[in-house]
């Protein structure tokens, strides 16, 4: 006899048990009656008045939207104060899925900010200080861990920077791994849940949600403060 198969006596009174509790008693006819009455001489606003307080325990505030999601393109956002939205680290051998990253995430309608080395570093600058400078210069980080990522001194050097930076900052650095195994996800990085890139399209929509959520929690954040 296959275990799977047989039924749990145990979970079948629970649910005869619990199907019970949730079942309402049909009233008496007295009852009947003296409720019809009641609802004929009832009008319509005091009818309104018990529906509203069936709808919630008595004695409690009514319910309340939840605030809008402060505006990250405002003029005086706290997402100004820095020159960059995202910085993406990666190899270069990833450069063609970064290129089609950034396309993404720049076409977008918040049309989010990305440091990228190739475009944004300045000619003739040191390959480290532009970096670091990056690094500073952005509100979030992204780490695009790839087999070429984990052999690439450069960039484990800008992770660690990034870590440096705001090791404490949730939400800041991004950790995106693709074609690794679990097993060679960087000790740096495991106090962080990452993105896995299965499939491309989700990915970048995965990223984009990070860091928008980011600047609007900044931007929260800013305005509460200032209040």
């Amino acid at each position: 006899a296959e275990p799977c198969s047989r039924p749990h006596r145990g979970l079948s009174n629970s649910t005869g048990w619990f199907r019970r509790l949730l079942h309402k008693p049909k009233p008496s006819s007295g009852e009947s009656s003296l409720s019809s009455s009641r609802s004929a001489s009832s009008s319509p606003s005091s009818s309104s008045s018990s529906a509203q307080s069936l709808s919630r325990p008595s004695g409690a505030s009514p319910s309340r939207a939840p605030p809008p999601a402060p505006d990250i393109s405002a003029s005086g956002s706290a997402r100004w104060a820095k020159s960059y939205d995202l910085c993406i680290c990666h190899s270069q051998g990833d450069l063609e899925l970064v290129l089609e990253l950034v396309s993404y995430l720049e076409a977008q309608p918040q049309a989010l900010r990305c440091f990228l080395g190739l475009r944004d570093a300045a000619p003739g600058g040191a390959l480290l200080s532009e970096l670091c400078d990056a690094v500073r210069d952005s509100h979030c980080w992204l780490l695009l861990i790839t087999p070429g990522f984990l052999r690439d001194p450069c960039c484990h050097f800008q992770m660690h920077q990034a870590l440096a930076e705001a090791p404490l900052a949730a939400g800041r650095a991004i950790p995106v791994l693709k074609d690794v195994d679990r097993k060679d996800y960087p000790k740096e990085l495991r106090n962080l849940y990452y993105i896995y890139m299965a499939l491309k399209e989700s990915g970048f929509r995965q990223i984009r949600d990070t860091v928008v959520r980011y600047l609007q929690e900044l931007c929260r954040s800013s305005s509460s403060s200032s209040e």
